[in-house]
C-alpha cells in the first residue's frame, strides 16, 4: 500500500509520528538480518530510535545501512534513508530490497550525517543532542558507492515527515 502526504502548517510532527518512522526503517533492518545475519538483533532497536529521536527533532540528515568492504571502504550493498519534510511523501511497506546477493567477507556498517539544523547548534548543544541518543557514533568517512545501481522511490512518512529510501547495490 503507498500513500502519499502533504504537510500544513498546523500539524505537528510528534515523537510517535518520528517513532513510527523508525520502526519502518527498524523494519527493513530486521529483514537485512533475516537475510544476512546482520545487524543484531539487539541494535535494531537502537538504530530505529535513533532515527526517530533525530528526526523528530530535525536533526536527521541520511543515515546508511549496509555491508561495505572494509579494505576499500566500499558499499557492496547500502540502504540509505534521507530525512524528508514538507512536499509529497511516499509511505511504503518495508522490504522492496534487490535478489539476495553474496555478501560473504563483508562487514555490517552504519554512516549518519546530520542536518544543517544540527550542524547551526553549538558544540555543546551537539555534544546534549548525541548523549540522549542510544546510539554512540564515531567520526569517520562515507563509505563509496561508484559502481552500482540504486533503486529509488520507497519511503516511509506520518504527518508531513518522513524519511526516503534508496537501495544501493554495487
Amino acid at each position: 500500500m503507498t500513500g502519499s502526504y502533504s504537510r500544513s502548517a498546523s500539524a505537528s510532527f510528534t515523537i510517535t509520528d518520528a517513532r513510527y518512522v523508525g520502526g519502518r526503517v527498524g523494519a527493513d533492518l530486521r529483514l537485512l538480518h533475516n537475510l544476512y545475519g546482520k545487524p543484531g538483533l539487539d541494535s535494531i532497536e537502537n538504530y530505529a530510535e535513533e532515527v526517530a529521536v533525530l528526526l523528530n527533532r530535525g536533526f536527521l540528515g541520511i543515515v546508511d545501512y549496509g555491508f561495505r568492504d572494509t579494505g576499500t571502504n566500499a558499499w557492496r550493498l547500502r540502504l540509505r534513508y534521507t530525512a524528508t519534510v514538507d512536499g509529497q511523501l511516499t509511505d511504503s511497506r518495508p522490504g522492496s530490497f534487490p535478489d539476495p546477493v553474496d555478501l560473504t567477507g563483508y562487514g555490517f556498517y552504519s554512516f549518519l550525517t546530520y542536518s544543517s539544523a544540527f550542524l547551526l547548534l553549538t558544540s555543546s548543544e551537539q555534544i546534549g543532542v548525541k548523549e540522549t541518543l542510544p546510539i554512540s557514533r564515531t567520526t569517520g568517512t562515507a563509505p563509496s558507492a561508484l559502481a552500482g545501481t540504486t533503486s529509488m522511490g520507497h519511503g516511509y512518512a506520518r504527518n508531513g515527515a518522513g524519511v526516503s529510501r534508496d537501495v544501493y547495490l554495487a
